[in-house]
């Protein structure tokens, strides 16, 4: 698997949005804390564009500007400025083979999954699970930067994830499971499913998450990756916060975990739930694409690969 090179203090963030746009006053409040943290910022043209009301630019114009980060010898890690949506009208105009030739640290979650997705099996890249600019670092706390920071700036692998102090890992189905760690937002993984950009989940550990997403809907998702193979052919299950998924209209009915249960449990795949990745207010920072361990038996995921190059 390919990988970024790992960042130091000094380096140069490009900032890019590849999704939905963000307010002027925030991107420049971004811009500012991210030079606090201690990194010079390439800012894209797509922070400051709006199209459509609810993208950041036209697909053809924010895939270039990605492809421009990639390449450009000033940038040392990109990071998204937000999600939203957007990101699968990009993937017929990513330069796969020059991404491919210039690996970065590449930072995002929610509607960025479709990247992480193509440029880990286009590419060969391994990617970053973790905070975004305006979204999260902006307003986020100091367990969720230093989560991010240890993962960037540590050429060790990550080892044991540990939980914010009051939330507590918890298991769905016992049992060990080994492989490269994938996924990220539910709603992207499904939507993407029949194209050629499909997470391929053979062997390998599934993180999932979401927002917004109702109880029959996340079932709805979770069971067009059951027929799909997905959940078999996974090694081992992850699932991180679902934000925000109460049902207002059967109050009485099925939670979240209750859909785990019965969609997810029966296929006996090691599995954990309420890891604090995802559209949670303090969060952890994960490495897609390298090797872990998940011991759904203990409730521990143990990341064995470092995301970046010393």
């Amino acid at each position: 698997m390919l990988k970024g090179k790992m960042l130091k203090f000094g380096d140069t963030i490009g900032l890019t949005a590849p999704s939905s746009p963000s307010k002027v006053e925030r991107v420049q409040m971004a811009i500012q804390m991210i030079r606090e943290l201690g990194f010079n910022v390439k800012v894209g043209k797509s922070c400051y564009e709006e199209y459509g009301g609810y993208l950041a630019g036209t697909p053809e114009n924010r895939a270039k500007e990605l492809n421009e980060m990639f390449t450009d010898p000033e940038v040392d890690a990109i990071l998204c400025l937000r999600g939203g949506y957007g990101t699968p009208q990009l993937l017929p105009y990513l330069d796969y083979e020059e991404i491919s030739q210039h690996p970065k640290l590449f930072i995002g979650y929610s509607d960025i999954t479709a990247l992480h997705t193509v440029f880990m099996q286009k590419c060969g890249l391994a990617t970053v699970h973790g905070p975004m600019a305006t979204s999260d670092l902006l307003d986020g706390d100091e367990f969720t930067r230093t989560s991010l920071l240890r993962l960037l700036m540590n050429s060790n692998p990550l080892g044991a994830v540990s939980n914010p102090e009051g939330e507590e890992i918890l298991s769905l189905v016992d049992g060990v499971a080994e492989g490269e760690l994938v996924g990220g937002n539910l709603c992207l993984v499904a939507s993407l499913m029949g194209t050629p950009y499909d997470l391929d989940t053979k062997g390998k550990i599934l993180f999932l998450e979401d927002v917004g997403e109702e109880p029959f809907k996340v079932d709805r998702m979770l069971t067009q990756l059951a027929l799909a193979g997905k959940l078999t052919d996974a090694a081992g299950i992850i699932f991180g916060t679902f934000t925000e998924c109460e049902s207002p209209n059967y109050s009485h009915g099925f939670d979240i975990v209750d859909v785990f249960k019965t969609i997810v449990a029966p296929f006996g795949k090691p599995t954990i739930y309420n890891l604090q990745a995802g559209h949670c207010e303090t969060k952890l920072t994960l490495p897609f694409g390298v090797k872990a361990k998940l011991d759904a038996t203990n409730r521990s995921l143990i990341i064995e690969e470092s995301v970046v190059l010393s």
